[in-house]
Formats: structure tokens, sequence, C-alpha cells
């Protein structure tokens, strides 16, 4: 097996050779930048919750036990110091220099804007945008967290719902429509930082039909044998060695 040297310096080849890459990313994207994995869960989730983090984020939770949705979404889901790490820059900078067409996202921590990408498709939306359910007012990050309990609309007294996909709810049909067209009309496709187990994002996957197609991910994936290059390691080192075209 080739050692991480020889995959980046092919990743690098990859990325000079072409200029219509697609990054399809998760959650070991933000982990880097100190954001954890909920669904790698260690016990302290149950030690503090009497649900697993998958019936919390639900829609049938957020509408029964709203209180206790918005302690585990505030405790956990929401981590406003969070920087973009090499990966999120390196993507950016990517972009900006004709590389990298879109960023397609399951992440919802706006790190890939903040690293300053412009077209990035947010797959399961963000935790930067509320709206009250009643009267659409907008919301930024601050009216989450600088309220209790439930946060009401100071308009209308209306709950303010996180611009998040929970389980149990669809996802967006425009994002995904354009995701299915960056990704079918790719020559490249990158595939970091997630264990593609979460549908429907996952079989975005399905629609490539490039030259290439690269997975960076700690562990395996069920793409990894149809991958022409495949780098088993962390995807902020291996971002960060890559030279500007």
């Amino acid at each position: 097996m080739e050692n991480l040297e020889e995959q980046i310096k092919e990743l690098q080849k990859i990325i000079d050779t072409y200029d219509n890459i697609v990054f399809f990313g998760g959650a070991g994207v933000s982990t880097e930048s100190g954001i954890p994995d909920f669904r790698s869960v260690d016990g302290l989730y149950h030690q503090q919750y009497d649900y697993p983090p998958e019936t919390i984020l639900s829609h049938s939770f957020y509408r029964s036990h709203p209180e206790e949705f918005f302690r585990f979404y505030r405790n956990k889901m929401l981590f406003p110091k969070a920087q973009p790490n090499a990966a999120h820059k390196k993507l950016a900078e990517l972009e900006r220099a004709g590389k990298v067409r879109a960023v397609v996202t399951q992440n919802i921590d706006g790190l890939h804007q903040a690293a300053g990408s412009k077209t990035v498709l947010e797959l399961h939306g963000s935790v930067l945008r509320n709206y009250c359910e009643k009267c659409h007012q907008f919301y930024g990050l601050d009216a989450i967290l600088n309220s209790t309990g439930i946060p009401h609309c100071e308009k209308c007294g209306g709950t303010i719902k996180p611009d998040v996909v929970l389980y149990e709810e669809g996802l967006d049909e425009k994002t995904i429509n354009a995701a299915v067209r960056y990704i079918h009309e790719a020559d490249v496709l990158i595939i970091g930082g997630t264990s593609l187990a979460v549908y429907p994002a996952a079989g975005l996957i399905d629609y490539f039909q490039g030259d290439k197609l690269v997975v960076i991910n700690k562990s395996t994936t069920p793409r990894d044998k149809n991958a022409d290059l495949l780098i088993q390691g962390p995807i902020g080192e291996v971002f960060h060695s890559i030279q500007n075209p």
C-alpha cells in the first residue's frame, strides 16, 4: 500500500490536471476544527440525556419535547468559536483558482463559507440560519445562543426553529437538484471526512460519472473499492500538503 506522502502526490497530480472538481464532505471535515461527530457517541451523551442523539434530533422529538431538544441542540450542536481548518481553507483556495466548482456538505456549521468558499450546497441546512415558524422572521445564531428554553420570536411569539434538516424531515429539493447537477457533471469527485452512512445524502454519489473518484477518510467507506485514489488519513493534513496550481 502506498504511503501517505505518495498518495498526496497522486492527489496533487489529479488536482493539477483537472479543473472541474466537486468536493463531497461530512463530519470528519469539521472534527479537526473541534466540532465532534455526534454519531461517534461516547458514553457522555447517555449520561446527560435520556435519549440517543438521533432520537433527540428528530422532527417528532422536536415537536413533542422541544425544551429537551433545545437543551441538547445548544450543548452539542453549536460551536460559535470554531474556526476553519486546513481542509476548509484549501478548498476555498482551489475554488478561487478555478479548480473546485462546488462543495457539497452534510455539515451545518458554515465553516466552508467562513473559509471563503462561495458555491457551498448545505444538504442538511445551517445552524447560522433560524426562522420563526409562525411569521418566518429570520434570526441568526445569537437568537439561539442567547435564549433559554424554547426560543421565541420577538415579533409574534412563535417558536424559532433552526434551519437544519432533522431526522424524519426531507432535504431541500433545490439544494438536492443543484448537488446532483454538480456531481453528475464533475470530472473529479473528492469524498472527504464522511463514512457515507447517512442517507439520502450519501446516495448522491451514485450520480458521479466522471474520470476520478477520490476518497479521503480515516475509516473505511462503502465507496473505497470504487476509488481511483483512496487515502485513509486526516483530511486536514492531506489538504494542508496540497499546493495551489
